[in-house]
């Protein structure tokens, strides 16, 4: 069995920056197996693993519960964050470059952790969601801090249609002087969904403008729904 590392550097990387470019999102299909999935789900009531715990009600993020790692991270997740922020840092770094943001991402993950902490941004931000049924998350953007890195990963760790219905993942384009778009999405169980985590360059005549993007979770109608959620900078709390 292929182990996460080789995984990810066997992806069809190409296609996928194409994907981020054109649309600010991507779907890697079937990187965890079904085991990995149900073994994070098992996981999730070891406190040990956890350094806070957000009831979404409370600060009216939506309706359901979702728990923030602590360090150290279990290794399937550490492996994960760093062997996919190389693959996305020259995304970023095009972004920033068709933006002209004065932003240059590092090759590592371990030189943009160092950003972060020289920030005072030491908090992991890894976070795993759990909805029942009515469930939603109301949209929003994961910055955490001055420091932040423009694209982050979820991975879905139950089957739709089998294990819940409803729950889709939903972007939305705020693009300048015009109406919102919303995006609706349905990845498998395992699959990774790569992001844009605040704004994306697109091009228009006069060459590229930001388009602001937010995202959400719709309402579950049955089941219960897991995911993983990957942001790759850290946090200030």
């Amino acid at each position: 069995m292929q182990n996460i590392q080789s995984k990810i550097a066997s992806q069809n990387w190409e296609s996928i920056t194409e994907s981020m470019h054109q649309n600010g999102f991507a779907i890697i299909p079937n990187v965890l197996n079904h085991k990995q999935c149900e073994h994070l789900k098992f996981d999730y009531d070891n406190p040990n693993l956890y350094r806070k715990t957000v009831v979404m009600e409370r600060p009216r993020f939506g309706l359901g519960e979702y728990k923030y790692f602590n360090y150290p991270l279990p290794d399937l997740i550490q492996n994960l964050r760093s062997s996919t922020y190389p693959k996305l840092a020259p995304i970023a770094n095009t972004w920033m470059k068709s933006l002209n943001i004065d932003t240059v991402f590092p090759k590592t993950h371990a030189e943009l952790l160092k950003q972060c902490h020289d920030n005072n941004q030491l908090k992991a931000t890894v976070l795993i969601l759990k909805y029942g049924k009515s469930g939603f998350n109301t949209l929003h953007q994961d910055l955490y801090g001055d420091v932040y890195f423009p694209i982050q990963i979820v991975l879905l760790l139950n089957e739709p249609d089998e294990d819940f219905t409803g729950g889709e993942f939903v972007l939305m384009q705020q693009t300048p002087r015009a109406q919102s778009k919303a995006i609706v999405l349905k990845p498998k169980k395992g699959d990774v969904l790569v992001f844009t985590t605040n704004f994306r360059p697109v091009k228009g005549t006069k060459g590229y403008y930001r388009v602001n993007m937010k995202h959400g979770v719709s309402e579950v109608h049955s089941g219960e729904r897991h995911t993983l959620g990957i942001i790759f900078h850290d946090a200030l709390s």
